[in-house]
């Protein structure tokens, strides 16, 4: 899931065991009351029939071994490969709720990232169970995440497997961590193409692996994304330049990376110090949250040495 441009990286261990389907998970012996995003409670008698909306909602429900109960996908859910062989039903965050109810689910699974609203309100207006957890971009918010499916699907105990298999992984990454004392700074920078090409400031996704990885965000003085300027770049003088793969893709690779206003005037420019991860793995806050930011500690402080 991790590429470094500077150097080469295992990908070996990057997978989190999906748990094996089990037959008593096709059918609910009793209904379950899962608290909502909204502090509501929302019953669950019915979980034959599983519609997931949101990359890290289809890879947490694959991961609890329920896969094989999902009829339909948003196109953000681009992992497991199992999950992109499945019946689409658009972007979470355009959704149409014909498309939607069209494949018969009895429960849809989603975060507060799907909308639009008036989609969302035809959902649960429909009778359909519908089950929406906080998106929050966050260790905690991750976990929350994998208890809420995990009792939606009354598979709590393997849900607290995976919970076990993050914190490991994040406790290795503290570990290594603690054995240096640089924070690299470092640039996210988020690309659709040559002329869109952005970078991540605070209360993002990309800020909080930066940080979690031991690194330093650059972007210090605005929330969300801006527009990369040549001159921001070179004042914020990076050491590391991180993009998701698809957007490396996206500009050309690295060369023409460097070609972007101000980058090659960079500590990371001149190095060559550029890093990819795939898309999912690295802003999803799902189940392989904690290997993700393993990894990228691991690129981010060189000095402790790749994983052998």
């Amino acid at each position: 899931m991790l590429t470094s441009l500077s150097s080469a990286c295992t990908q070996t261990g990057n997978v989190v065991e999906a748990a094996p389907p089990d037959a008593a998970v096709t059918a609910s012996p009793s209904a379950a009351v899962v608290t909502d995003a909204a502090g509501e409670p929302v019953t669950i008698e019915d979980t034959s029939r599983l519609v997931t909306l949101g990359g890290p909602v289809t890879e947490i429900v694959f991961a609890l071994g329920a896969g094989n109960k999902v009829v339909g996908v948003d196109s953000s859910s681009i992992y497991p490969e199992e999950a992109t062989q499945l019946p689409q039903v658009g972007y979470q965050r355009q959704l149409a709720a014909e498309g939607v109810l069209a494949l018969n689910p009895t429960l849809i699974l989603a975060t507060t990232e799907a909308g639009p609203p008036e989609a969302v309100a035809q959902l649960k207006d429909s009778g359909v169970t519908v089950l929406i957890l906080p998106a929050a971009e966050s260790v905690e918010g991750a976990k929350a995440k994998i208890r809420g499916l995990a009792q939606a699907l009354s598979l709590e105990a393997k849900g607290e497997v995976l919970i076990q298999k993050l914190e490991i992984d994040l406790a290795e990454a503290e570990q290594l961590q603690a054995q240096v004392s640089s924070k690299p700074k470092v640039m996210f920078i988020y690309a659709r193409g040559p002329g869109a090409v952005n970078v991540a400031g605070l209360e993002t996704a990309a800020d909080a692996m930066i940080r979690l990885a031991g690194g330093v965000n650059v972007a210090q003085d605005y929330e969300g994304y801006k527009p990369l300027t040549a001159e921001a770049a070179v004042a914020a003088a990076p050491e590391v330049l991180l993009l998701l793969s698809r957007g490396l893709e996206s500009v050309g690779g690295k060369e023409e990376l460097l070609k972007q206003p101000g980058l090659a005037q960079t500590p990371a420019g001149q190095s060559g110090r550029v890093i990819a991860m795939d898309d999912l793995y690295l802003l999803g806050f799902g189940p392989r949250l904690g290997q993700a930011v393993l990894e990228l500690t691991r690129e981010l402080h060189p000095e402790v040495g790749s994983k052998e």
